[in-house]
């Protein structure tokens, strides 16, 4: 070999397969877990957490009414690799629970419907407050001509104001 054949540098070539995200991913910062963590509903399904018990006092009420509307309990045997909280006895036994809450789960379909119906009830009720409130317009001095809404929400102090 001549001396003037200069070595080529090997390439260190590793494959795609190996490149994972988590890799590159950046870390997340700590922060204390929530008491609600939930693990992810099967499709077509919404987790929600249910009432069991209001300041150390039974509340089935709630939960018959929550099975009513369509909700059905989530067990831990259905989430093997989630560790959380179940209840070991009596007629919720082995429903996954966290501080006086079970989780129940709910079609997507059904909490739509739901939501549109509390949404109409809601809508409603804002309707009538509105015709009250046009009937007592008596006072000529004092008419209001439609009621207005406002959403917004300041932190005090005047808006515009800088320090």
């Amino acid at each position: 070999m001549s001396e003037d054949v200069k070595k080529v540098p090997s390439l260190k070539r590793t494959s795609r397969d190996t490149e994972t995200r988590e890799a590159t991913a950046q870390r997340k910062p700590w922060a204390p877990p929530s008491r609600l963590d939930a693990p992810p509903a099967p499709p077509g399904y919404k987790h929600r957490w249910i009432r069991t018990q209001t300041a150390g006092a039974e509340d089935k009420m709630n939960v018959t009414a929550k099975l009513r509307e369509g909700y059905e309990l989530v067990r831990a045997d259905e989430y093997p690799d989630f560790h959380v909280g179940h209840i070991e006895d009596g007629q919720l036994a082995g429903v996954i629970s966290s501080g006086g809450m079970v989780l129940a789960r709910i079609p997507e379909e059904t909490a739509e419907e739901r939501r549109a119906y509390y949404s109409s009830r809601t809508q409603d009720q804002i309707s009538a407050a509105d015709n009250d409130l046009m009937k007592s317009n008596a006072h000529s001095s004092m008419k209001i001509t439609r009621p207005e809404r406002n959403s917004r929400v300041s932190l005090g102090g005047p808006r515009g104001e800088t320090d």
